[in-house]
């Protein structure tokens, strides 16, 4: 009676690993299909079977591994990121994080790969999930290995790569660890910040105050915001006034700040130098 229930037990068992082979199979090809397209995925199926052996290897616990099937697929030719003449790109990034934070580093991050010229098209929140939608026209659809490349950076990793079409991705990444990925001030370590277009973002986390010194040439009328570490505003100094120095106390629940100009940061032509100062 024993003999007979282990025997039953373990044909259970064997059907159910293998039912499992045959799920992580089909995951795996679904997500090659989606990636390719099903016309172009059935003409390389016999070639995309030999790149993908072991299929076990393209597989992070229980989900496929995106990035290294992207990796993959170019590596062998087969993914087209490139088109012919421009087209108009979207982009959606959904993340279970805080939605500031996720936008502020989704931003640097596609501004450091080279996009510059997106508009927003949507951004939805609800109780488990944002989602953050953009779009563009460019000749290539965005590298997902290029964009898991910067977003490491600051600790954040795409877990799922969906492609609705050619020019229509959709990326969910997970920012559990994330920081932004920004120059840290230090006590005593003074550092000059060059001429930019975009306001100056710095870690303070650091430092309990902070010495800004501006160049004769610049009409710096400052501006310095402080956020904590979800990019919640914390405090904003103004001055309305052309400023040659400033001395502020960073807040103490800080871990970061933006230093801009509270008209246009036209009015900063040349450097402004930082004298940090406290250890926190």
């Amino acid at each position: 009676m024993v003999k007979l229930f282990l025997s039953i037990a373990l044909l259970f068992s064997l059907g159910y690993s293998n039912e499992k082979i045959v799920l992580d199979k089909n995951l795996l090809a679904q997500k090659i299909e989606n990636f390719l397209g099903h016309e172009s995925y059935e003409k390389k199926k016999n070639f995309i079977n030999v790149i993908f052996d072991p299929k076990s290897s393209f597989y992070i616990n229980d989900r496929v591994d995106d990035i290294k099937v992207v990796k993959t697929l170019k590596e062998n030719g087969l993914l087209k990121l490139f088109f012919k003449t421009p087209k108009e790109i979207k982009l959606s990034f959904k993340t279970s994080g805080s939605p500031l934070f996720f936008v502020k580093i989704m931003g640097d991050s596609l501004r450091n790969i080279g996009y510059y010229r997106y508009v927003t098209t949507a951004s939805k929140l609800n109780s488990s999930e944002f989602t953050w939608s953009i779009a563009m026209t460019s000749e290539y659809a965005t590298d997902p290995i290029v964009l898991q490349t910067e977003l490491a950076k600051s600790a954040c990793y795409i877990t799922n790569i969906t492609r609705k079409s050619a020019t229509d991705w959709t990326y969910t990444v997970d920012m559990r660890a994330g920081f932004l990925n920004l120059l840290k001030l230090e006590d005593s370590k003074k550092v000059e910040l060059k001429h930019s277009l975009y306001a100056h973002w710095l870690d303070c986390s650091m430092i309990q105050r902070l010495k800004i010194r501006s160049s004769r040439r610049n009409h710096w009328y400052p501006q310095i915001s402080y956020y904590d570490s979800s990019l919640h505003l914390l405090n904003v100094t103004k001055i309305d006034k052309k400023t040659r120095l400033v001395s502020v106390d960073i807040p103490k629940r800080a871990k970061y700040m933006k230093i801009s100009d509270l008209y246009t940061l036209k009015n900063v032509k040349d450097e402004l130098v930082l004298s940090p100062y406290g250890i926190r």
